[in-house]
């Protein structure tokens, strides 16, 4: 996508050698999100250049997302690509448009990256679900996580489920999903939501930090063991111990292609 349009729905995306940063750029709004902005980071996805092995999520400004832009459920606003718009349609063409929609979460989980949520201030609904989509969240003391779905009536339907019950189990997960509570930095890092917490000024750093040392690996590393440790948990020890002996003989042979070369 050119920078017009990705201004247009609200998002910067930059590359830098190796790692590239999205920005959730509509700071006047506290980074809400809309349909076309989901939309668009499924482009993104699918356009990924090659060369990227660490993909940044950020936002501009104090805030990470406040969630979906309220002004998409206001019944005044039910054309095409509003949420409220969904109405409209058929149980299936409601479904099928949603699942268009999750597309812009799923291409986070792609092996060929490593992501990372850079969380400042508040992560509300579907910007909870954007940062549980990432496989590393890196957050300021300021943070604060609400699944706020319910409140609305509404259930999260963004990716977030799996990831979350993943990191807190489904005890907890449930409890924050239907409470509609909001969970800080500190309690976020205790169980397990949070990779780490700083303080707000040194996010932006600690996060380039991160990113470098998920990049000094030989290139195919984090990729191979990316693909390992993700649904590990769910796979049988045969199954997983085979998958580990078929990504170490590409490793050695791609190792011993470089000696030789």
């Amino acid at each position: 996508m050119n920078r017009e349009s990705l201004s247009a729905a609200g998002l910067r995306f930059d590359v830098d050698g190796p790692v590239a940063t999205i920005t959730l750029d509509r700071p006047d709004v506290r980074n809400a999100q809309t349909p076309a902005m989901w939309e668009a980071l499924a482009e993104l996805g699918e356009s990924m250049p090659d060369e990227v092995r660490v993909v940044v999520v950020t936002g501009e400004g104090e805030t990470f997302s406040a969630g979906l832009d309220r002004a998409m459920l206001d019944l005044g606003n039910a054309g095409e690509g509003s949420v409220i718009g969904l109405l409209q349609r058929t149980d299936e063409e409601m479904s099928e448009q949603i699942e268009k929609w999750q597309r812009g979460f799923t291409f986070l989980r792609d092996p060929r990256f490593v992501s990372i949520a850079a969380v400042r201030g508040y992560a509300i609904g579907a910007g909870f679900q954007l940062a549980l989509s990432c496989d590393l969240r890196l957050v300021s003391e300021d943070a604060q996580f609400c699944m706020k779905e319910s409140a609305l009536g509404l259930v999260p339907d963004l990716t977030g489920t799996k990831p979350l019950v993943e990191a807190v189990g489904y005890s907890r997960a449930l409890e924050i999903c239907v409470t509609a509570r909001m969970v800080g930095a500190r309690e976020a890092a205790d169980i397990g939501l949070a990779t780490a917490v700083v303080p707000a000024d040194e996010l932006t750093a600690a996060t380039a930090d991160l990113a470098a040392a998920l990049t000094a690996p030989m290139d195919g590393v984090a990729r191979e063991t990316k693909a390992l440790l993700q649904d590990a948990h769910c796979r049988e020890l045969d199954h997983q111990r085979r998958l580990e002996r078929e990504a170490q003989v590409r490793r050695f042979r791609e190792l011993a292609q470089m000696m030789s070369g």
